[in-house]
This record gives structure tokens, C-alpha cells and sequence, in this order.
């Protein structure tokens, strides 16, 4: 993600609901034998526009979670919304994971797998189609979407440097 596409937004303006997407039990190999902990991912929105994820690790399943959510309010942006759905159809990229978004006709409901899904839901964006290629790592595939909605470009904004009105955008 590049530094310049981002949008950064402060955690403390806004009411946020978050959603783990993944938790997994974590082994670190010591003279002793193998010493446990957990590794949470969890992604943060106020279901307009703002998301944000973040990774928590801890000996226990509700401080990774906890340090995850603080972790995730440190990297919030805004993405564009437009009626509910993505502006138009990109690609995201990151390491094995590679997505596709498209936008959705009202209704359609958010059709993405389990990763990308709980990023759509977190950032408001209700109807949208998704697929996800290459790897199904939670962690690839939450950074690979997260990728996807930097890359996102905003109509009136478009619409702005075009010099055309909104409707130009979209229909030519």
C-alpha cells in the first residue's frame, strides 16, 4: 500500500465495531519443549467507510484479541463508498494473496470469502462481488483486500479532476 492513496483516520472521532477474522494457536519451540500462544487478526469499522485492521499476539486468546483491536484503531483509513457498493473493479495484491473486487447492483449483498467479507461488512460497503485467488492465508487475504480499497478511487473526485459532472463518471 503506498502512503500516498491512504486516507488516515483517527480511531478516537468515531464508533467502531470490530470482528475477528482469525485466531490461531502459535508454538515457539524452547529447550523445555513448546511454549504456546495465540495469534489474532481482527479487522475494525464504522460501517461507513472506515476500516482498519490489525494483528494482536498473546498467551492468551482474549488479550491477542484485545491487543489486535488496539492494533487495528492504529491503522484505520477510509475507503470509498458509493451507494453502498465499490466505485469499480480493481485488483489487490499482497504476498500469496491476490483478490478481485467488483461493484454490485442494490440487493446483491456481499458475496467475498471469509477474510475479505468481514473487511466489506466492517467498511459499510454492503453489496459487492469478491473472489479471492492464490493464497487463502487470512492474514495475505485481509492485507491483499485492504491493498484493493488504497487503490480505490473516489467519483467525485474523478469527477473533480475531469472537469465532468458525477453521471459523466460512470456512464461516459
Amino acid at each position: 500500500m503506498s502512503k500516498n492513496s491512504l486516507r488516515v483516520v483517527r480511531a478516537s472521532e468515531i464508533d467502531l465495531k470490530e470482528k475477528v477474522v482469525a485466531i490461531k494457536r502459535v508454538a515457539k519451540v524452547v529447550k523445555g519443549g513448546r511454549r504456546f500462544s495465540f495469534s489474532a487478526i481482527v479487522v475494525v469499522g464504522d460501517g461507513n467507510g472506515v476500516v482498519g485492521y490489525g494483528l494482536g499476539k498473546a498467551n492468551e486468546v482474549t488479550d491477542a484479541i484485545a491487543k489486535g483491536i488496539d492494533d487495528a484503531k492504529k491503522n484505520l483509513v477510509k475507503v470509498p463508498v458509493y451507494h453502498h457498493t465499490v466505485p469499480h473493479s480493481i485488483e489487490g495484491k499482497y504476498s500469496g494473496g491476490f483478490v478481485l473486487v467488483k461493484p454490485a447492483a442494490a440487493g446483491t449483498g456481499v458475496i467475498a470469502g471469509g477474510a475479505m467479507r468481514a473487511v466489506f461488512e466492517s467498511a459499510g460497503i454492503r453489496d459487492v462481488l469478491a473472489k479471492s485467488k492464490g493464497s487463502s492465508n487470512p492474514h495475505n487475504v485481509v492485507k491483499a483486500t485492504f491493498d484493493a480499497l488504497s487503490k480505490m478511487r473516489d467519483p467525485l473526485a474523478v469527477a473533480q479532476q475531469r472537469g465532468v459532472n458525477l453521471s459523466k463518471v460512470f456512464n461516459g
